[in-house]
């Protein structure tokens, strides 16, 4: 008999405890190389997991709403006889789950702050030392959570879980929120359906969180934002021209490349942008690549894919990038770590519309360029009012790090390479 095959979630860029959205397959089941197993979901993105090889489906060890991470055993499979008869593994593979994912609830891990947690809770009434062990103790310590507070285990004979570590964090910020830590009252609860009827639409795993770290950066920098126009007449005539002598296979360069490129250049000028500030606000740490963030909209909420080492690749290889990462955000196939190192990001609203908006710095970057939709309009050039093509640029910066001359000479460069593109080869 031909031994089984384990298929486990691949690496996912050092991301653990990743939801199981659903299950596509169940036992008896006939699977194909690449077929879909199963979708996961990080909090930045959703993505499915393919089949590493064909065969029928002996069991399954996950089910929607558990948590896995890479190594965790997903299904295990029987070859289809072609397969099993072309190679045969040289060792019997076990069917069963490791008994720790199986039966240890410990493994499981849904907070990951590092941040200490407020003493909100009542502590420990039991009057003797908090009973758990060594891991349950140290996973309390890197979530910052007095364990001697947590005054009963849901463990045998009172042992503390990691589940009741995470229960306390829950509750802690739970009550954070309610009882308004940073003096900020909490939104009241109203029951809309007594006006009328409505429908209740829960929010994707990726929107709740994006909008508790937009939250958490809106309360925590002194954002500033700065608005101005950049004449891009000439580089708009460039790009049509140049698209003009691509093939219909070829991929079109767009103005954003254009923009990226500019950035880049500035950031080189002005290296502050291209920086961190230490969570205790003590050090600038300057950064000595140039990964840029796209923001994406997706169906399930907005992602921003990293395109890397920009500065060392040219406009057609960045065309190419952009649009790989732009298709595998739409259609959930991001992973993690394609989203992970940027220096600074980019939100551009120019295939909708507006003429100005106030972008969110992407912490822990330290600033965030807006673009939204070019317009012709009558430009005074010191004889005649002329047509220019004016792209409005909205730039928001975090105020601890950089003051407004600097932000402002920082747009000033952007636009001179903008309106004369031909300063990018010096």
């Amino acid at each position: 008999m031909a031994a089984l095959i384990e298929i486990k979630v691949p690496d996912v860029g050092n991301v653990a405890d990743i939801d199981v959205v659903d299950v596509l397959v169940k036992p008896g089941d006939t699977v194909k190389l690449e077929q879909t197993l199963a979708v996961l979901e990080t909090d930045k993105a959703s993505m499915d997991l393919p089949a590493s090889a064909a065969g029928i489906v002996q069991e399954v060890f996950i089910k929607s709403g558990d948590k896995v991470s890479e190594g965790t055993l997903i299904v295990t499979l029987l070859p289809s006889t072609e397969e099993a008869g072309a190679a045969e593994p040289e060792e019997s593979v076990q069917q069963t789950a490791p008994a720790e994912q199986a039966s240890e609830p410990d493994s499981q891990l849904t907070v990951t702050t590092a941040e200490p947690l407020p003493d909100m809770l009542p502590g420990n009434v039991s009057g003797h030392a908090a009973h758990a062990t060594p891991a349950v103790r140290l996973f309390a310590r890197e979530l910052g959570v007095d364990i001697q507070k947590i005054s009963t285990g849901s463990g045998r004979k009172g042992r503390i879980l990691k589940d009741d570590v995470k229960n306390f964090v829950k509750k802690v910020m739970a009550g954070d929120v309610a009882q308004g830590d940073s003096g900020i009252p909490a939104m009241p609860s109203i029951d809309f359906s007594q006006f009328g009827q409505i429908e209740e639409q829960s929010l994707s795993k990726i929107k709740r969180l994006t909008g508790k770290n937009l939250n958490r950066i809106w309360l925590n920098l002194p954002m500033v934002t700065y608005h101005d126009e950049a004449d891009i007449t000439e580089m708009e005539a460039f790009r049509v021209a140049l698209n003009a002598e691509k093939s219909k296979e070829d991929i079109k360069v767009t103005g954003l490349l254009f923009i990226i490129k500019a950035l880049v250049a500035a950031m080189e000028q002005f290296p502050q942008f291209n920086a961190s500030l230490s969570a205790d606000g003590e050090k600038l740490i300057l950064k000595k690549y140039v990964n840029i963030g796209i923001a994406v909209d997706t169906p399930n909420g907005l992602v921003v894919p990293v395109l890397r080492d920009v500065n060392r690749k040219g406009i057609n290889e960045l065309s190419v990038e952009l649009a790989e990462k732009s298709n595998k955000a739409r259609s959930g196939k991001l992973m993690p770590a394609d989203m992970q190192g940027g220096c600074l990001t980019i939100s551009s609203l120019g295939g909708i519309g507006g003429t100005a908006f106030t972008p969110i710095v992407n912490a822990p970057e330290v600033a965030i360029l807006g673009v939204t939709r070019a317009k012709m309009q009558p430009v005074w050039n010191g004889k005649e009012f002329a047509p220019r093509l004016m792209l409005p640029l909205d730039l928001t910066y975090d105020h601890r790090v950089i003051d407004g001359a600097e932000g402002a000479r920082f747009m000033a460069v952007i636009k001179q390479y903008l309106g004369d593109i031909r300063r990018l080869l010096l």
